[in-house]
């Protein structure tokens, strides 16, 4: 398997701006060789591209749209913060959170959007644990919410 940043390239994928924190947290904290995002929002050039609840105002499909980019928003923070997506040796737990309308509850549907490209670019590396859990409000009134948290290779 080539690189992860080869599978971006091959996979035509432009990691966005790092979005700015909306409050007070770090994007990524460090400890030995482990990398935590704070949650990321489906934010885009400023904006959010997804909000409302799943099952109302959005179907599952758009909000693994949502989720996708919450996890390009992760790994654009984890590239600033490592210097190379490269340095990731895989990915270990994916937090999801679906702001849901009452009844829905297809929560891992949506948050496949974040796992599955974590297994277009990393491969097996990108086979994590994971938590998806429907959530009635999400800041800005966001769809989804995702962390991320990596092991680093060792310098």
């Amino acid at each position: 398997m080539s690189t992860p940043s080869a599978r971006l390239q091959e996979l035509g994928i432009e990691l966005p701006q790092p979005p700015a924190a909306i409050a007070s947290y770090v994007p990524v904290v460090r400890t030995g060789q482990l990398a935590v995002t704070s949650g990321q929002l489906p934010l885009l050039n400023g904006a959010l591209t997804h909000t409302g609840k799943v099952g109302a105002e959005l179907t599952e499909q758009e909000a693994a749209l949502a989720a996708r980019q919450c996890a390009l928003n992760a790994l654009a923070h984890l590239k600033r913060e490592l210097g190379s997506l490269d340095r990731i040796e895989r990915i270990v737990k994916l937090d999801g959170f679906v702001q849901s309308a009452l009844g829905f509850s297809r929560q891992p549907v949506v948050i496949n959007g974040a796992s599955d490209l974590m297994l277009e670019i990393f491969g097996e590396a990108g086979r994590h644990s994971r938590v998806a859990v429907g959530v009635n409000e999400l800041p800005l009134n966001a769809a989804v919410e995702v962390a991320v948290w990596v092991s680093i290779f060792a310098d």
